[in-house]
């Protein structure tokens, strides 16, 4: 596992209260004229037990009702059980929405199985990622399996810090009609979830995308959220140079040099597929 970058007193990113509120109807009210101009009878959301689903899910039942969300709980054998049962929780008892539980395990097999380049048992390293991918993945295709039966709107989890690095799945859990929480970092995801009165061990847990054993976002990443947060606002989203903001953060500047290389790897990710200009 990697070494994580953390910086000793890093960018406090958070909002007053009076912003904290602010965001609030921002977001609610976004939400509601997504799911109006769609047309759509429900919103879709995946919950994972996570704080970025878990806050989008609380915000889209303020601006919609309860009546009107639909959530899936997608697990696999790489989720753990605790963060299945805080999905369900969300889902249950802090929310009372509608939702399913579909087991993803037999789709991924599937694939695996018909796939005539894959040896059971053989090459797990090399399958690590790829396999991930497709977890990710097939919980976009139930999600808007979902959605095209029940006429939903498919809303999306993620937030500004790993959409600025491409910390998501192309064409999985990026596969959304709209990202309430988008323009958040992750740090401001916690506070705005506490503001809720999302419960702290919700919104204090540890990170994963849950796409293999023992996964967390931060040791994949290489690098605290709190730490990212900061180069991004300062560097990536800001003026600073890569120096001015080391100094600032009190990293090392190769830290802020992998931040930008990241973000600038995947940048694909953050654009429509390209075409060809028109000859005419």
């Amino acid at each position: 596992m990697p070494d994580i970058a953390r910086a000793e007193n890093p960018l406090d990113l958070t909002f007053s209260t009076d912003e904290l509120e602010q965001y609030r109807e921002h977001i609610t009210s976004f939400i509601s004229r997504q799911y109006e101009v769609s047309g759509a009878d429900v919103a879709v959301i995946g919950l994972s037990g996570g704080i970025d689903s878990t806050l989008t899910s609380h915000l889209t039942v303020e601006a919609l009702g309860t009546g009107n969300v639909y959530g899936l709980v997608l697990p696999s054998k790489v989720n753990t059980e605790q963060n299945m049962s805080d999905a369900e929780r969300v889902a249950s008892q802090l929310l009372d929405i509608e939702y399913d539980v579909v087991g993803i395990d037999p789709l991924v097999d599937a694939v695996l199985d018909a796939n005539p380049n894959v040896e059971a048992g053989k090459d797990a390293a090399e399958l690590q990622v790829p396999v991930g991918n497709l977890r990710a993945r097939f919980r976009a295709v139930l999600g808007y399996f979902e959605a095209n039966r029940r006429n939903g709107l498919v809303v999306g989890t993620g937030n500004r810090s790993e959409a600025a690095v491409g910390y998501f799945t192309k064409y999985g859990d990026g596969a959304v009609d709209c990202h309430p929480i988008g323009n958040l970092y992750k740090q401001q995801v916690r506070q705005l979830a506490r503001h809720l009165g999302v419960p702290g061990e919700l919104a204090d847990k540890t990170p994963t995308a849950g796409l293999w054993d023992t996964q967390t976002d931060e040791a994949e990443l290489g690098i605290g959220y709190d730490t990212l947060d900061s180069i991004l606002a300062l560097h990536v989203d800001g003026p600073l140079s890569t120096s001015a903001t080391a100094r600032q953060v009190g990293v090392d500047e190769r830290v802020v040099e992998d931040v930008r290389a990241m973000f600038e790897a995947s940048a694909h990710k953050r654009r429509a597929p390209p075409s060809p200009e028109p000859l005419h």
